[in-house]
């Protein structure tokens, strides 16, 4: 952990002033709200976990709304919260909250910490689960009077790594490669499982070595680049129908990295009952009970599946014949999307701008490696029809829904990559509710443009 987001608050200001000599940079925000934000899209950005510190029951309860959004985007956090002392617990003390059992249910793990000696242990474990498997954030509960204390002598300090990725059975992959090849509309759903694992440039290899298109899940459309001939759109909210119709005449799906929530599956239709599918993930649809059930189910990350997938391919005799009917019948769906995806500025009838028209208009202003972060709110319908990400890591949008999001994960964004544009997008509502946070990006003199909607 290199970053810490904090309001500073006396029940961790023992652990706080610690930091700096561990070499763990201090970001102080206005609002814990932002702080969690801000821990979570660097999460997202460099696949390590930031620390967001807050206070007793008021300040921790404000990091509820980035601790669930870490959680629905499966990034690894550190929520640590102060507690009131031992010795006050359970007595209403003042500030005093069962934080483990209140915003730690929103969290991949949580544990309040009682004895000094127990704390290497639960940091390991913390540790572990945040980054191993499917990552999330955890809560760690810290009594004030722990802090001052000092740790046994011969105390034991457990360290935690991250869990290796399952490696899938090279014969379930041969499978899944075979039914793709044998198909006559396959099509690949890639979602955040593949910018968490950085494979995207193994995403392309294998979608063009067998000429599968790809779409990407909701808020994940950096996940392969837009312009080229294989993209097919960003499935979800605002998305042309094109994206839908595409999703539902495929006779093979091959879902790699997406948990398939109901707005990248519209509303759990996708896939179809009776669809054939095949779904590659550290926790594939059949562990989690949810129907319908895949054809086939690889536990995996993105990665190793895609990679292994490309050797086995290596060198194989593929039915030419078959490729160029894909490659023609591709060229259309991208042309049919691309055209779909036209804003008609004839359609608009309101004052000022049409808000799809400043979204095309960025798209030919910002360089490719320019990062966008977005708030929940209508106007970011538009990035499915008027944006197009080149690389992967540019785009930062809370699956969540959560409202305030864009201007918090900007200005990490702007700490992690300093040398590049970042513009967080908000409406009116959004932009309100972390509007303070502009002082927190002014004072680490961090270059990021806030652009708001006003489409009341």
């Amino acid at each position: 952990m290199r970053v810490a987001f904090t309001v500073p608050g006396e029940s961790f200001l023992g652990l706080l002033e610690t930091l700096g000599d561990a070499g763990i940079r201090v970001v102080g925000t206005r609002h814990e709200g932002g702080a969690a934000f801000m821990a979570e899209a660097y999460g997202q950005l460099t696949g390590r976990p930031a620390a967001c510190l807050a206070t007793r029951a008021v300040g921790a309860s404000n990091l509820a709304i980035g601790i669930h959004t870490a959680r629905a985007d499966s990034t690894p956090l550190f929520a640590i919260v102060g507690q009131v002392p031992r010795a006050v617990r359970g007595r209403e003390a003042f500030q005093e909250a069962d934080l483990a059992g209140s915003i730690g249910r929103l969290a991949a793990h949580a544990v309040e910490v009682d004895d000094v000696a127990r704390l290497p242990a639960a940091m390991a474990e913390a540790s572990r689960i945040a980054l191993g498997g499917r990552p999330g954030p955890v809560v760690i509960a810290l009594p004030e009077d722990i802090l001052d204390e000092m740790m046994p002598e011969g105390a034991s300090v457990a360290r935690a790594g991250r869990s290796r990725p399952p490696e899938p059975d090279p014969d379930v992959v041969r499978s899944a490669l075979r039914r793709l090849a044998a198909a006559e509309r396959p099509l690949i759903l890639a979602g955040a499982g593949v910018l968490r694992s950085r494979s995207s440039s193994d995403l392309v290899r294998l979608a063009e070595i067998l000429e599968i298109p790809v779409v990407a899940s909701w808020r994940r459309a950096d996940v392969f680049p837009n312009d080229h001939p294989l993209y097919l759109g960003m499935a979800g909210l605002g998305a042309p129908a094109t994206v839908r119709d595409r999703l539902s005449r495929a006779d093979v799906l091959l879902v790699v990295g997406s948990r398939l929530n109901e707005i990248t599956t519209y509303g759990y239709e996708v896939p179809a009952e009776g669809q054939s599918w095949i779904h590659v993930d550290l926790e594939p649809r059949s562990s989690t009970g949810s129907p319908p059930t895949p054809d086939q189910s690889v536990p995996s990350d993105a990665r190793t599946f895609l990679r292994m997938a490309a050797r086995l391919l290596a060198g194989a005799v593929h039915d030419r014949a078959r490729l160029d009917d894909r490659r023609v019948a591709n060229a259309a769906d991208h042309a049919a999307w691309e055209a779909a995806a036209v804003v008609d500025q004839g359609e608009w009838d309101g004052p000022g701008v049409h808000p799809g028209r400043i979204v095309a208009t960025l798209g030919r202003m910002l360089p490719p490696e320019a990062i966008l972060t977005t708030d929940a709110g209508n106007f970011a319908g538009w990035l499915a029809r008027g944006y197009r990400w080149h690389r992967p890591g540019t785009f930062l949008g809370p699956t969540s829904g959560a409202m305030g999001y864009g201007l918090p994960a900007g200005i990490a964004a702007a700490l992690v990559h300093r040398d590049r544009p970042v513009v967080a997008l908000a409406g009116a509502g959004g932009a309100a509710m972390t509007l303070s946070e502009l002082e927190t990006a002014v004072r680490e003199r961090l270059r990021v443009v806030l652009l708001v909607f006003d489409n009341r």
